[in-house]
């Protein structure tokens, strides 16, 4: 009997595989294309381009899963084309004409949006079309009208806003009723909000209306709760009155005094723009017989010089003005002797906040040894800090604008209607409790027995 005997398997001895197994023959790896530097960045900017078009349009471009599953887009043109080519071809390639295309309206809306992203939150003046559906019933009409005014324009200046908002919070306290089971200092609080709602989305609040409401509310939540409904309105009606007498009427009466009496015979007073009390104060002069002349400067867009000038040339005798626009102050800034300017706010830092161009005619003014005089109720004091007119400002409507624009133009006009305006430039603060430093603006409060307005 014969034996056959046969060879068992040699282990493999091949370091990092299993003793004892044996190992398939291996095919030969075909060696991966390899692609240029050149290639490769091409292929990444193609890529990009895609992506940005497709976000452009509100698409989505799909994720790739895996790395391997991913195909070169440009390698096959560029073998095609020119194989020993490293550089790209100058022709589009399938994938960017595959692309989804932006159309030039898109392009134009992107690009307004890029260059005015600096001004995006500025407010931009809302003419209300109608009440919201949700506040109709609740709006007075008192408001509503008083709304419209101020998106057009029609009542402009700190003064004029504040008395207009507070005489149409007194119709709406007139014509308010107190609901059962409940109370008039608590509930008429609730009935407000809304109105001032309506107020804020047709122009912002200035100061003087906010320092004025929060009076007014103040007022409303120390009402007697024992007393009838309509004497507790007019109650609150009267401390209304008291409220613009005291601080705006009787204000200015005070500080025109105090500013005519700066005024000599045969000075030369330069003012920006039109503020009401420097128009008060340059009559009351007037009428008391002091001989001066007057330069109104003024800008766009609103060029509210001009009503100035109007009041100052309608008296008798008429008071000699000379009016000018910006560009040419350096011109007239030496012949002026004082320089008066109004004041929209005014800040603890001592920066006065104002119709765009007052810095720039306070810095002019420094700059020529000319003292700048502020004229600015103390009711216009807000306890912030402001260090330029980008944080916060407002932009005037496109119809005071004349500049021609066409309509596929890129080109938008932009005025913001304040700026800010630094305590280094300015002499002197003229209010009703005194003359103030610009460096003592903070004490305002403390010299009206306040420890705030």
């Amino acid at each position: 009997m014969s034996t056959v005997m046969t060879e068992p398997p040699k282990a493999s001895t091949q370091p990092g595989r299993a003793p004892g197994l044996v190992q398939p023959p291996q095919t030969p790896r075909t060696p991966k294309a390899q692609t240029t530097k050149a290639e490769r960045r091409a292929q990444q900017e193609a890529q990009r381009a895609a992506k940005a078009a497709a976000k452009d349009q509100g698409g989505n471009v799909p994720a790739q899963k895996s790395k391997g599953n991913a195909t070169p887009r440009n390698k096959t043109t560029f073998d095609k084309q020119n194989p020993n080519s490293k550089d790209p071809p100058s022709g589009p390639s399938k994938s960017s004409s595959a692309a989804p295309t932006v159309s030039s309206a898109d392009k134009s809306t992107a690009s307004q949006s890029r260059n005015l992203r600096i001004f995006s939150h500025f407010a931009d003046p809302n003419i209300p079309a109608s009440v919201p559906e949700k506040n109709k019933g609740v709006i007075h009409p008192a408001v509503t009208q008083l709304a419209l005014q101020f998106s057009r324009f029609r009542i402009c200046g700190a003064n004029a806003r504040c008395i207009a908002t507070l005489s149409a919070f007194k119709t709406v306290i007139q014509d308010y009723s107190t609901p059962s089971n409940t109370t008039l200092s608590r509930h008429l609080m609730t009935h407000l909000s809304p109105q001032i709602t309506h107020l804020v989305s047709a122009r912002p609040m200035s100061v003087t209306m906010g320092n004025a409401i929060r009076q007014l509310k103040l007022d409303i939540s120390g009402s007697d709760i024992d007393l009838p409904e309509q004497d507790a309105k007019d109650a609150l009606c009267q401390k209304i009155d008291d409220y613009i007498r005291d601080r705006i009427i009787m204000a200015d009466e005070v500080i025109q005094e105090s500013a005519t009496s700066k005024i000599k015979d045969g000075d030369v007073i330069l003012t920006y723009a039109r503020s009401s009390v420097i128009e008060k104060v340059l009559l009351s002069a007037h009428k008391s017989g002091k001989r001066f002349s007057v330069i109104v400067i003024d800008s766009r867009p609103l060029l509210e010089g001009k009503v100035l000038l109007k009041r100052l040339t309608s008296t008798t005798p008429p008071i000699p003005c000379t009016y000018a626009l910006l560009p040419a102050l350096p011109s007239v800034i030496n012949e002026a002797t004082t320089v008066l300017l109004g004041a929209h706010s005014l800040h603890s830092n001592g920066a006065v906040y104002s119709r765009a161009g007052t810095a720039m005619v306070a810095m002019m003014a420094k700059q020529n040894s000319v003292p700048v005089m502020v004229c600015c109720e103390t009711y216009k004091f807000s306890d912030t800090v402001m260090l330029d007119g980008f944080g916060k400002n407002e932009l005037a409507p496109s119809k005071f604008s004349d500049f021609p624009v066409e309509a596929k133009s890129n080109l938008q006009v932009l005025n913001p209607l304040y700026d800010l305006t630094p305590p280094s430039t300015i002499t002197v603060v003229v209010t009703e409790v005194g003359l103030i430093p610009p460096t003592s603006i903070s004490s305002i409060p403390l010299a009206l027995g306040k420890t705030n307005l």
